[in-house]
């Protein structure tokens, strides 16, 4: 189990790593879209010698490395038709988790506090039935291709919830792999979930994108559900930018790629509203296409 590298380590050129931000289920859908599309257009970047993987973005990790784009980009548009805002009436509605969640950040001190903050509030609902546990996991396990941690390397991002540490899971930690997606997935809402006698919050609570670990890697693809953008004060340097600045200043090439203008309505506060799932998908298929190109320099 590793935590935040405490320096920049040397960076080696042939190396390239994707990145996987956190989103939602309209993120999810959107960044398997993307990666398909870039594969349709010859540009596989389900072959980065790392990927790392943030709520969300850690279920596409380990979904990418079991199943071919392809495939997941057409179960996505094969599911059931959804009604919309289908999703949104389990647990609390999004608009008063971010009200919440929005209190907190503004009466944290610094990310540290704001995250010992998050993980007690979290921790309040532990004994919730149904929010957590065996339930949870299964529902989790059910969305991978295969519950085995692959050989390609991948880093799954969450919070300690009773310390506000970040933690970052691979396939040395003696976690399951259903374990460190459900860890690093129990967003807003939900009791904190359970690994032993520990308990694990959404890891974009450390950073949405958690490109910074990618440290080292000559290039740096990095998907952001979200664009980039962030909800805890500037200052801190939790956003993304700060995160592409630090990987430039250590000498990785960086590329990032974000929703277009014309999609935004499908993330944020309607990332859990399920009907939206295929045309952010279907998006994210066409500007994935559509980048190919342009990235196949940089990636290659």
């Amino acid at each position: 189990m590793n935590t935040t590298p405490s320096s920049v380590p040397h960076v080696t050129p042939a190396t390239r790593a994707l990145v996987l931000g956190g989103g939602g289920a309209t993120g999810n859908a959107w960044e398997i879209g993307v990666v398909a599309g870039l594969s349709e257009a010859g540009l596989d970047v389900t072959a980065a010698d790392l990927i790392i993987g943030t709520s969300a973005g850690s279920t596409v990790a380990a979904q990418i490395s079991g199943t071919s784009p392809a495939e997941l980009f057409a179960a996505i548009l094969a599911a059931s038709p959804q009604p919309a805002g289908s999703g949104r009436g389990r647990g609390p509605n999004v608009a008063g988790l971010l009200e919440k969640t929005g209190r907190i950040i503004a009466a944290a001190e610094d990310p540290a506090d704001m995250r010992r903050r998050l993980g007690a509030a979290a921790l309040e609902l532990d004994a919730t039935p149904g929010s957590s546990g065996p339930t949870r996991r299964a529902v989790v396990a059910a969305r991978l291709p295969s519950q085995d941690w692959p050989q390609r390397p991948i880093l799954i991002v969450a919070v300690d919830a009773h310390t506000g540490e970040p933690v970052v899971f691979d396939r040395d930690s003696g976690v399951d792999l259903v374990d460190a997606v459900a860890a690093s997935t129990s967003g807003p809402g939900a009791a904190p979930h359970r690994i032993g006698d520990n308990r694990y919050i959404d890891g974009g609570y450390r950073r949405n994108e958690n490109a910074d670990l990618a440290a080292g890697f000559g290039r740096v693809l990095v998907l952001s559900p979200f664009g980039g953008r962030s909800r805890v004060p500037l200052a801190w340097g939790s956003q993304l930018a700060a995160q592409v600045d630090e990987l430039r200043a250590g000498g990785s090439k960086v590329e990032t790629i974000f929703p277009d203008s014309d999609s935004e309505h499908m993330f944020g506060a309607n990332a859990v509203d399920l009907s939206l799932r295929p045309p952010a998908a279907r998006v994210g298929y066409h500007q994935g296409r559509a980048l190919a190109g342009q990235l196949a320099d940089f990636w290659r």
